[in-house]
């Protein structure tokens, strides 16, 4: 067997085209690894690419003082290499050293299919939509049904929402202060939602009083595999009323029987994972890597 060939290249060199036809028949192919994506929240990230286009792992690069630095971009959960053929994550290991010779300091989140085992571990949850509504919600913890049938007497609104400037920013109202992106992040993303609504990619769901009033809403992403949770909102009112429980029971319902796996994108915070696992989802935990080599005078920086 010929040896792989692992490429290291910058961003004018990678062809887009093939890099997204790998992502999309990739076995553990996430959408935040599209190019598209990626020009939208990283412009000018390169890629380390196994023979022809047969594996691909997306190199999101800084530069600050003069150090080129590996980090996460804005509403990108995970990353690494995504393969077309198991056998490729044999040079997982060759693509991790290729990107350490090129960078001195490191810190990404690589995608549930790594055996790398990085630094530490951050946890997702899954629910896989194949299966009828029906059998999907007889998975449901006992307290999320009590909350469910305690809503049904205020007749909350399950339906499309179109306004998503207004839906991205109730998000960066209530989570800016924790989520640690910054106001340009917003702004890539919010053209990166423009750009997944028009291409049929995105959708965004909204939990109403029958007067109209918002009570929550949901920003979900979609491809042919996953169902995102990207931005999801619950107003004070609508956390009185539980709202955000409709909100996912009613995707769940609106999309059961798809084949899609709905992503909950986290949560390590205990509340939030207590939340999602009431929908009978799955852990899929992930890699998150630290590699600081930098000089000794500049480590403090990269604390």
């Amino acid at each position: 067997m010929a040896a792989a060939q692992i490429q290291y290249l910058p961003h004018a060199q990678i062809n887009q085209q093939r890099w997204d036809a790998c992502i999309a028949n990739a076995g553990n192919g996430l959408i935040y690894a599209n190019s598209w994506y990626l020009n939208h929240m990283h412009p000018g990230w390169d890629g380390i690419v196994i023979n022809d286009y047969e594996a691909v792992m997306p190199v999101t690069w800084r530069k600050k003082w003069g150090i080129k630095y590996v980090c996460q971009p804005a509403f990108a959960q995970q990353l690494g290499l995504f393969v077309l053929h198991q056998d490729l994550w044999q040079h997982e290991t060759a693509c991790l050293q290729l990107l350490q010779s090129r960078f001195a300091f490191i810190e990404i989140f690589l995608n549930h299919q790594h055996a790398f085992e990085g630094t530490s571990t951050a946890m997702n949850y899954v629910l896989p939509l194949k299966e009828t509504y029906t059998q999907i919600r007889a998975s449901y913890k006992n307290d999320l049904l009590k909350n469910l049938k305690r809503t049904e007497k205020f007749n909350l609104q399950y339906q499309s929402y179109t306004d998503a400037a207004t839906a991205m920013q109730l998000y960066e109202n209530t989570y800016a202060d924790r989520m640690g992106a910054k106001p340009e992040d917003y702004q890539h993303f919010f053209a990166c939602l423009q750009y997944m609504l028009q291409q049929k990619r995105a959708l965004i769901r909204s939990v109403n009083l029958p007067n109209g009033e918002l009570l929550a809403v949901g920003v979900f992403a979609k491809d042919a595999h996953r169902l995102y949770n990207l931005a999801s909102t619950t107003l004070p009112n609508g956390r009185m009323l539980e709202a955000n429980h409709v909100l996912f029971d009613q995707l769940i319902q609106e999309f059961a029987g798809s084949g899609l796996t709905l992503d909950f994108e986290g949560s390590d915070q205990p509340g939030i994972a207590r939340f999602y696992q009431k929908f009978g989802s799955q852990p899929q935990p992930y890699v998150f890597w630290k590699d600081n080599r930098l000089p000794a005078i500049l480590r403090w920086l990269k604390r």
